[in-house]
């Protein structure tokens, strides 16, 4: 890939020379209207559902659904007390999915997380007892409070979903999608997630306070027991429709023009000097990885399903540009110092580069 890229001051272009992109679908993979119409009532009723339980965060419903349409997994930051929990048991219920929440300690060791062996006196063997991780939806509490050791357990759980015990492969079931979360605002005890663990999140979401109606509206559910145990919702999909849905996302088209543009996002950010403000250039450490183009992709796709559409167009992307470059993009001590938010100097790229 060359060619085509303008310095500082003008939207950069990033073309093709040379090679011919792989178009994402074919005519024999069409979106049928009725496939559509389906998958968009199975969106719509999750989402229902967890409206009836989280009050506002219409962009954590996104999200939470652009995860599940694709399997990539979310990473959820937010002072403590705006529902992450709960929309995570939200969305779980909605599909009747194997929930597991686990409450990340320093102490938390990768057994406690992956399973282990067991011995077995009356017989004389060893049993293998999962962890909970092997489920549908896998809450990770504060993340950022177990150790390094128990953080890297999770990655082949991400990546390649599966866990190893005992030598032996486990699959995990499918669909599978963890959600984790972790506190900004308070540090003792914590450990700061490495750069690996965080490329392997789709997203991550930065969740706001409610306003002042619907922190009111909260109340006032928790006063009609909405939030009580037994006031379990019927679920509004199943796992297979849920299934089906990803399927259908994989054949959403995707152009090679919008694709140029993923690319050329990305490119930019590895290349800051050329493109944009200087200044704000010089606080990037490192740019995005390949896994920022597949993760814009993949959730873009997402996006034009939940829209209507059975193709991307270039404001699905620019949408998802907080959320999938945020975590990727790393700035140095200078941006912290100065207290510059890793959002506007995603702004300048986006910026930078022109819209097909």
């Amino acid at each position: 890939m060359a060619g085509g890229v303008q310095p500082a001051g003008s939207h950069a272009q990033i073309s093709y020379q040379g090679e011919n992109p792989v178009l994402s679908t074919s005519a024999s993979a069409r979106i049928e209207p009725s496939e559509l119409a389906r998958a968009q009532q199975v969106a719509a009723k999750i989402a229902g559902s967890f409206d009836a339980k989280v009050v506002g965060q219409a962009r954590l419903r996104e999200s939470l659904l652009v995860g599940l349409l694709t399997g990539g997994h979310i990473l959820l930051e937010s002072v403590p007390g705006l529902a992450k929990t709960t929309a995570a048991q939200a969305v779980a219920d909605a599909v009747s999915a194997d929930f597991r929440r686990i409450q990340c300690t320093p102490d938390l060791l990768p057994s406690d997380i992956v399973g282990t062996q067991i011995y077995d006196a009356v017989n004389g063997t060893f049993v293998t007892q999962l962890g909970p991780v092997h489920a549908n939806i896998v809450l990770l509490d504060e993340i950022n409070r177990s150790s390094a050791k128990t953080q890297s357990a999770m990655l082949e759980a991400m990546q390649e979903r599966q866990t190893s015990i005992g030598g032996q492969e486990y699959p995990l079931p499918s669909p599978f999608l963890v959600l984790a979360t972790q506190n900004p605002i308070e540090q003792e005890g914590t450990y700061q997630l490495p750069e690996a663990q965080m490329d392997r999140f789709m997203l991550k979401d930065v969740l706001d306070y409610p306003s002042p109606a619907e922190e009111a509206e909260i109340i006032r559910r928790i006063d009609a027991g909405v939030y009580t145990p037994e006031q379990v919702p019927a679920a509004a999909a199943s796992l297979e429709a849920v299934t089906a849905a990803q399927e259908l996302v994989r054949r959403v088209y995707i152009d090679p023009a919008v694709i140029n543009y993923i690319v050329g996002l990305v490119f930019v950010t590895r290349n800051a000097h050329q493109y944009i403000d200087s200044r704000l250039a010089g606080f990037i450490e490192f740019g995005a990885s390949p896994r920022a183009s597949i993760a814009f992709s993949q959730a873009a796709r997402a996006v034009a399903l939940l829209n209507g559409r059975d193709h991307v167009i270039p404001e699905d992307v620019k949408t998802l540009a907080h959320r999938v470059l945020r975590h990727r993009l790393i700035l140095n001590f200078d941006a912290v110092a100065e207290q510059v938010r890793v959002e506007t100097v995603i702004d300048a790229v986006v910026a930078a580069v022109q819209t097909p």
